[in-house]
């Protein structure tokens, strides 16, 4: 929004005023001599201006002068130039002691550098000829000067709604500008049609002062007849001020609102804490009562609680707030909150009411105390109790499943497996943070129950020096002992989330005995006892010696087949032999033949007698002699 280059003002000018000056007709012709001037140049405060006069059909032999027309219409003489041909002669006077001096520039140019307010005048230029004579026109200089910051006073005391007259709402500054400014005043951001008439509803007045320095300051009061709407309305003001060529600027203010008093015509009263959503609140909880007039200022309050259609008051204040710290079932009842405002139209109701109810839960009582023992077998039917309002549900679960919706828990045959903790819960749908809990152990008694890991060895029969590890569980109440009939590294350990199991490991190596009695585990307790016993089979040799038996086996048969082998051999290849020892010195027939070693063999007998039979027959007698 600043202003644009003095000469290119000049150039756009919306028009030139010119005067023509029709002289006298000479002999041999007439004379006509004419003045171009800007008829209006504006600059912002601060800015040179140039004022441009320039002759028009004449020779290059002339005066021009420059004169200011004050207030009164006098001419002061401010600068003055004599042109003759090339020669040009400047002169300036400066009557008024400007600062800076008025200049001139070229052959007439009037120059007034940093322009204020006060430079806001008339200008004439006067041209004097020889032949045309005198000639003259006006120049309008306008001095634009922006704002400073607009700035409002609102009213800072308390407006009542309820007087039937304007009151002032504020008063808006536009300080130091040129020309005067106009202010605007705006409500919620859409502007306020006020007259400047007074009027019991709106209107507004305004002063313009102008400022030893030439400058104008503006300033707008505003009064108005406020409402009950206007509690939360924000207000400004703004001043609009011109500028060169016809532009406009806007200066706001700061918002603000007003501080009204305005008498109570609605109460609200509402318990602020963790309420569910039927209106109960937790016993032992801390409880606010809150309590709101539509009044302004805040009125005074009392809060009271009825009993037996009697108030009891409980506190009085100005911020409505009632704490009930750890509240009790015995403060349930009714509670009410008045506001105390004296300008209040009759009608108008300023008492509210509420119901206060405490949500409570006593602890759940078991009809069984919180253990319970029972033989094997055996059925029961036990129950649990809570006292609370609202009326609480109970339920009964165990391992996180609901076993049944009910105070009554029934049992039938029960068995190990029904050993545990049962859990009657009360609980309230209204107030889903209250609820309580309450635990019921079942102890089942009888002779233990006894499990065990079977042993069997992944691939073929156990032998013998083999290690092996035997695991026995039992349950039962007592708990039962677990023992066992061989010698070993044993011990024992509960079952993780085995229902009342407990464990117990041997670790042994397998021999002959414990292949043929086995090993034995036992279960006992007060009620009786189990056992069970854990059988090998037959074992299996070991490998090494089962190599040893087969290579003597073979051995033996080999060293067999060579005797035999031997002996057939010798038979054959005798023969010949025997018979020639005969022929030379035979025994005599009737003598028996003897070995080499002087004795029959009865084993040569018999397995070579056949043999023998056979070469008699084939060889002629050969037989008998051998």
């Amino acid at each position: 929004m600043e202003p644009r280059d003095a000469w290119a003002e000049m150039r756009r000018a919306p028009r030139l005023l010119v005067l023509v000056l029709l002289l006298g007709a000479l002999p041999g012709g007439q004379a006509e001599m004419q003045v171009s001037v800007p008829p209006l140049v504006e600059v912002m405060r601060g800015e040179p201006a140039t004022l441009d006069c320039t002759p028009l059909g004449v020779n290059n032999q002339f005066l021009l002068k420059w004169f200011l027309t004050d207030r009164s219409g006098a001419r002061h003489l401010l600068a003055e130039v004599q042109v003759q041909g090339s020669k040009v002669q400047p002169k300036v006077r400066n009557p008024g002691n400007r600062s800076p001096p008025y200049e001139l520039e070229g052959q007439g140019r009037l120059v007034l550098a940093e322009a204020q307010v006060s430079d806001q005048r008339d200008y004439v230029c006067v041209v004097t000829t020889g032949a045309a004579g005198t000639t003259e026109a006006t120049v309008k200089l306008q001095v634009f000067a922006k704002p400073e910051t607009t700035d409002v006073s609102p009213n800072k005391g308390t407006l009542s709604v309820m007087d039937d007259v304007a009151q002032e709402i504020a008063t808006c500054h536009s300080r130091n500008g040129n020309p005067a400014p106009q202010i605007q005043w705006y409500r919620n951001g859409q502007p306020l049609q006020v007259p400047m008439e007074v009027n019991p509803n709106s209107y507004m007045t305004s002063r313009t002062v102008r400022e030893a320095s030439g400058l104008q300051s503006l300033t707008s009061t505003l009064y108005l007849r406020p409402h009950k709407d206007d509690r939360d309305a924000s207000f400004h003001c703004s001043a609009n001020y011109s500028l060169p060529q016809g532009r406009h600027g806007r200066l706001d203010s700061p918002a603000f609102s007003l501080t009204l008093h305005y008498p109570t015509e609605h109460v609200q009263f509402w318990v602020n804490s963790p309420s569910t959503t039927e209106g109960w609140v937790r016993e032992g909880d801390s409880v606010q009562l809150m309590c709101r007039g539509d009044g302004s200022p805040m009125p005074e309050y009392t809060f009271y609680r009825l009993q037996d259609k009697e108030e009891e008051v409980l506190k009085t204040d100005l911020e409505g707030n009632l704490t009930l710290e750890s509240v009790q079932r015995s403060q349930s009842g009714t509670y009410g909150c008045r506001v105390e405002d004296y300008d209040a139209a009759e009608d108008a109701e300023l008492a509210k009411t509420l119901e206060l109810r405490v949500a409570y839960l006593d602890p759940i009582e078991l009809s069984d105390g919180e253990e319970l023992s029972l033989p094997l077998g055996s059925t029961v039917t036990t129950t649990c109790s809570a006292q609370g309002l609202p009326a609480p549900a109970l339920r009964w679960t165990k391992d996180s499943v609901t076993l049944v919706d009910g105070p009554i828990l029934s049992l039938n045959s029960v068995t190990f497996d029904s050993a545990g903790t049962y859990i009657c819960e009360a609980y309230m749908s209204t107030v889903p943070l209250l609820s309580r809990t309450q635990n019921l152990k079942l102890l089942v008694e009888g002779s233990p129950e006894l499990r065990h890991e079977e042993t069997q060895r992944a691939q073929g029969s156990w032998t013998e020096g083999d290690e092996v590890k035997l695991v026995c569980s039992a349950r039962g109440y007592p708990e039962p002992k677990l023992t066992w009939n061989a010698k070993g590294d044993s011990s024992s350990e509960p079952v993780p989330g085995g229902q009342g199991w407990v464990s117990s490991s041997l670790t042994l190596k397998v021999t002959d005995a414990v292949s043929q009695n086995g090993v034995s585990c036992e279960a006992s307790n007060p009620h009786g006892s189990t056992h069970h016993v854990f059988h090998f089979g037959p074992l299996a040799p070991k490998t090494s010696q089962a190599g040893i038996v087969v290579m003597a086996v073979a051995v033996s048969v080999g060293l067999l087949l060579l005797v035999v082998a031997a002996f057939y051999c010798m038979r054959r290849k005798g023969r010949p032999g025997c018979c020639r020892r005969r022929e030379k010195g035979a025994p005599p027939p009737g003598e028996p033949e003897l070995s080499h070693s002087g004795s029959q063999r009865p084993e040569q007998t018999g397995l070579l007698g056949g043999a023998s039979g056979g070469a008699k027959r084939g060889s002629g007698g050969f037989g008998d002699e051998c």
